[in-house]
């Protein structure tokens, strides 16, 4: 994989080409380079290498049997596993509709043929400079959510309450026609939205009984230090106001900041409808969980109180009762509400 971003740009390429002449070339060019390069002679075997072996950047021919370069670019970027490694379509054609072919399949550059060496160089090592800047990042979003998950194991009692927050946020988000860039932050914030709780007492996150008014002041700090720890990722932009106004109350009777009605995040909604119905579906250590009606029942209530948005939790209700896998498939651990 890449080096450090102080060290020369390394990486192992993938140069999948029919024509043995054409392998030989890339590969002798690139491992002069210092690169690790790995062949495939056909799409099919492509997909297969890429499967096999970590990938930071792929050349592909684009006249290939079985599967064109065009059909396995498409394949390489609807694959949540490999969508990030660059690709870099090498073709004899250079007309305007190819071109946009590639682009519509996902490629990153293209390169014509015959192939300048210096040209050749200059693209790859470009593309693999970003390959290692998204790596890093994806580095710093996995500590984030390791610590998440790492506050969620201190509790035997919320175990797999973030992917469960994380699996149904999303699905209500989808639900409801939010944009994919929203539905993506309610992913992350079911992991990361008690992020904060790193700050608060174990004493107090696993007190088996009600808190005291000092302890609530301090348990009701948790959302915006969350938003602090998160706050330098570029990528969690959208997650902040999540982790910020999950619990915030249609009526301003939430916290941290008293928001109300649509002040408060759409994402934030949804995610607080999940949070509770969770909370209240699950065993906690001083209440059984509550039977799906139940549960259904008491949020409408609350509803009726002003604390979640109605259109929201309508259409939630209209989810569970149609008997979505989705919602269903609980744990019997619990996840806490505070």
């Amino acid at each position: 994989m890449l080096s450090h971003s102080n060290h020369p740009v390394t990486g192992t390429i993938l140069v999948a080409d029919d024509q043995a002449s054409n392998r030989e070339l890339f590969s002798e060019l690139l491992t002069a380079q210092g690169f690790n390069v790995i062949t495939a002679s056909d799409g099919v075997e492509a997909l297969d290498q890429l499967g096999r072996v970590a990938t930071d950047l792929v050349l592909l021919d684009v006249m290939m049997p079985q599967l064109s370069g065009f059909e396995v670019c498409e394949k390489i970027k609807a694959n949540p596993d490999t969508y990030l490694i660059p690709v870099i379509l090498v073709t004899g054609l250079s007309d305007k509709e190819n071109r946009i072919e590639g682009i519509r399949a996902g490629a990153d550059d293209f390169l014509t043929r015959p192939v300048d060496r210096t040209e050749l160089l200059a693209r790859v090592r470009s593309l693999l400079k970003l390959k290692q800047r998204t790596d890093e990042l994806e580095c710093a979003e996995s500590v984030l959510f390791s610590l998440a998950r790492s506050i969620e194991g201190k509790d035997p009692y919320t175990h797999g309450h973030c992917e469960r927050l994380s699996e149904y946020s999303a699905s209500l988000g989808e639900h409801l026609g939010l944009p994919e860039d929203q539905i993506t932050a309610l992913r992350r914030a079911g992991v990361v939205h008690d992020i904060g709780k790193i700050a608060i007492p174990d004493s107090i996150i696993l007190k088996p009984s009600g808190l005291t008014p000092d302890e609530w002041k301090l348990m009701r700090e948790h959302p915006v230090v969350g938003e602090r720890i998160c706050a330098p990722l570029k990528s969690f932009r959208s997650v902040l106001p999540i982790i910020r106004h999950h619990h915030e109350k249609c009526d301003g009777s939430g916290y941290p900041d008293g928001l109300a009605g649509e002040a408060i995040p759409i994402t934030a909604r949804v995610l607080q409808v999940v949070d509770v119905y969770d909370a209240l579906t699950t065993v906690r250590p001083y209440k059984t969980a509550l039977s799906i009606t139940d549960a259904l029942e008491m949020m409408k209530q609350e509803v009726g109180k002003g604390w979640w948005d109605r259109h929201i939790f309508d259409e939630f209700e209209g989810l569970v009762k149609s008997n979505n896998t989705r919602f269903l498939s609980r744990s019997a651990a619990a996840g806490g509400n505070r």
